[in-house]
């Protein structure tokens, strides 16, 4: 793994605030200011592909990157806001209900976020 390869795997295994690219090459700038934005998506491509990442795609929202950690989301339907939740591992319950063996899943759970809901109550809709 390159240097940047280790210090983007450190920036998102660090973060819980699921960062897009953009974000994720802010930081690293900090410390490597000569690095490209191209250097960054080519990397979390290769640590997503490598399964060391996950990547969170949401319509209409720049993809975001996640630590491996086994957990689930809740995705704000308005706004995108992306939070964590922790339903357990539904793998057997899912190879049971289906037949046979599930590699992996990604399951996003669509809600209102707090603001979202005070917002579309103070307009009426």
């Amino acid at each position: 793994m390159t240097e940047y390869g280790k210090k983007i795997l450190e920036i998102v295994e660090n973060s819980r605030s699921h960062m897009t690219a953009e974000q994720i090459f802010e930081q690293l700038r900090q410390s490597c200011p000569q690095v490209v934005l191209a250097t960054v998506y080519n990397n979390l491509n290769r640590l997503w592909k490598e399964g060391r990442i996950r990547k969170v795609s949401v319509e209409g929202s720049p993809d975001r990157y996640d630590r491996i950690l086994r957990h689930d989301h809740l995705v704000c339907k308005r706004c995108g806001r992306l939070v964590d939740v922790d339903l357990g591992d539904l793998t057997a319950q899912l190879e049971r209900q289906v037949g046979f063996s599930i590699l992996a899943y990604d399951l996003k759970l669509l809600y209102l976020c707090e603001e979202c809901r005070k917002d579309q109550q103070e307009k009426g809709t």
